[in-house]
């Protein structure tokens, strides 16, 4: 089994203005609310391109509810744990720009980590876990790295897609695979990252600490592959950008759907490539028939 975790999960609010006065009355044209999160958003993709997962992390109130039953009802499983404040809600405002605020988050106690390590220690070496995006301010900085630590004694594979911060205590316990941007590359090795070749150079330093799989996403120049002794180049398919919103997380279910469904890691990276890119062109995450009508426009060379 796939588990996805989100420590912080959202309700991520958006209302859609003609215009947006600063300090007078606004109404909104459109609203619309869903849950938010980045392993929140890798379970919804992972459930369109028909691969189960169990969506993990905290949740409570009225908002933890909502998230709870929104993810349900779109059919994937969810095991949080109950927390007493409640999940926190990020607006977005869009008019003729967007305005996002997002909220710090409910605080969480020590019963509530030891209550996600407990499930955490269930895991087998045939379920895999991935850790994505930020953590309450309330919990531990080497909190990914505390369960990767776990997971490795079970046997139990881990994906990252995180800041350096939250990454760098994963790295000792080898994980199956890492997905960061150029700029995100960049930032692990305190550099910066201008070409292909620089991507190529890091990407393969980063897969000499240990790491099993690296993608590296480089927005419209494509993304690289490290696996074994290959590195792959996926060109993107063209497309009118949308919104870059969940792409990366949309990557990451991609290549993992592939490898669950027993594809070779190349044809992974194609799937993960396609899946990025569909959402890329989507407002909201892809959808299985939009990845589908982009997989024969991508070209995947060994570098």
């Amino acid at each position: 089994m796939i588990y996805t975790m989100t420590l912080n999960p959202s309700v991520d609010y958006i209302m859609e203005l003609e215009n947006f006065q600063k300090g007078g009355l606004n109404r909104t044209l459109n609203e619309s609310a869903f849950p938010g999160g980045k392993g929140i958003n890798v379970s919804r993709v992972l459930y369109r391109l028909e691969v189960s997962s169990v969506a993990l992390g905290f949740a409570g109130g009225f908002t933890g509810n909502f998230i709870e039953t929104f993810l349900k009802d779109e059919g994937i499983n969810t095991d949080f744990v109950n927390i007493e404040e409640m999940s926190r809600i990020n607006v977005k405002v869009k008019a003729d720009d967007e305005t996002e605020i997002n909220a710090n988050g409910p605080e969480i106690k020590e019963g509530h980590l030891v209550a996600l390590l407990d499930k955490i220690r269930k895991l087998t070496s045939e379920d895999i876990l991935i850790l994505a995006g930020s953590i309450p301010k309330t919990v531990p900085k080497n909190f990914y790295g505390i369960i990767a630590e776990q997971c490795e004694k079970q046997g139990t594979k881990i994906v990252i897609d995180a800041e350096k911060s939250l990454l760098e205590s994963v790295l000792p316990f080898k994980p199956f695979l890492i997905k960061p941007n150029h700029h995100e590359l960049g930032e692990i090795f305190d550099t910066e990252i201008k070409t292909e070749e620089d991507a190529i150079y890091y990407g393969e330093l980063l897969k000499k600490k240990g790491v099993q799989n690296v993608i590296v996403s480089m927005a419209e120049k494509g993304a690289l592959l490290f696996t074994g002794d290959n590195v792959f180049y996926s060109d993107v398919p063209k497309g009118e950008l949308k919104s870059s919103v969940g792409a990366g997380d949309s990557t990451v279910a991609g290549f993992i759907a592939g490898m669950v469904n027993g594809l070779n890691r190349k044809e992974a990276f194609r799937l993960g490539t396609a899946a990025g890119s569909a959402t890329a062109f989507s407002i909201g995450l892809c959808t299985k028939e939009k990845i589908d009508s982009l997989l024969n426009k991508i070209t995947i060379t060994e570098k």
